[in-house]
C-alpha cells in the first residue's frame, strides 16, 4: 500500500520520457543561416583521413570557401585535433585544404588540440581576440547544438550550415538530437 499523500515516483519519469520521445520524433531541427557572415568564420572540425578531409569535413570547408569568395571574410579558424598516433590534425588538414584552394595563409588559423565541439569552441576562443563575433560553419544537423554551446560560452555567434549529404546516417541525426536534449535537460557543462 502507498502512504497517503505520497505521489508516484514514476510519474515524473514518464513525463520526461514522453517529452523526450516527442522531441526525438520531431523533424530535424534547423537554425537559420545568417544572410551575411561575420568577418571571422569558425569551421568546426570533422574527421580527416590520412591528411585528407572526410566528405563531411570537406563539405564544411567548401562552404567556408564559398563564404570567403563572396567577400567580407577576413579570418577563417579551422578547429580539430588528432587521434592518438595520427600525424595529422583536423585543423591542419582543413587550413591546408583551404590554402590549396586559394585562401591566403594569413587569413587562416588552425586550432589543433580539440577533439569535441566544446573543445573546438574553447580552443578557438583562445586564438581570437575576446568578443570577436564569429560565424560557425558546420552541417545542418550539428548547427543547433554548436550554436547553443557557443552562446553558452558567451560567444557572439551565428551560423552558416553546409547542407547534409544525401543519405546522412540516422544514427548521426539521432545523436545530435540526443545531445541537444541532454544539454537542455542537464545544462551545458563546461
Amino acid at each position: 500500500m502507498r502512504a497517503r499523500g505520497s505521489t508516484p515516483t514514476l510519474l515524473p519519469l514518464a513525463v520526461v520520457a514522453l517529452l523526450a520521445a516527442g522531441f526525438l520524433a520531431l523533424p530535424n531541427l534547423r537554425v537559420p543561416n545568417t544572410p551575411t557572415p561575420h568577418a571571422t568564420l569558425l569551421v568546426l572540425g570533422a574527421a580527416q583521413y590520412a591528411g585528407r578531409p572526410s566528405p563531411a569535413f570537406q563539405r564544411r570547408l567548401d562552404h567556408a570557401l564559398n563564404l570567403y569568395r563572396h567577400g567580407g571574410v577576413r579570418t577563417i579558424v579551422v578547429t580539430g585535433g588528432r587521434r592518438q598516433g595520427d600525424p595529422y590534425t583536423e585543423g591542419g588538414v582543413g587550413t591546408a585544404y583551404l590554402a590549396r584552394h586559394g585562401v591566403p595563409q594569413a587569413t587562416l588559423i588552425a586550432e589543433t588540440r580539440s577533439r569535441t565541439t566544446i573543445e573546438n569552441l574553447t580552443g578557438a576562443r583562445v586564438v581570437l581576440r575576446p568578443g570577436t563575433p564569429v560565424t560557425l560553419v558546420t552541417d545542418e544537423a550539428h548547427a543547433p547544438r554548436a550554436l547553443a554551446l557557443a552562446r553558452a560560452l558567451g560567444m557572439d555567434a551565428d551560423v552558416s550550415a553546409s547542407p547534409l549529404a544525401v543519405g546522412t546516417s540516422r544514427s548521426y541525426l539521432l545523436r545530435e538530437k540526443l545531445a541537444l536534449l541532454g544539454y537542455a535537460l542537464i545544462g551545458i557543462r563546461l
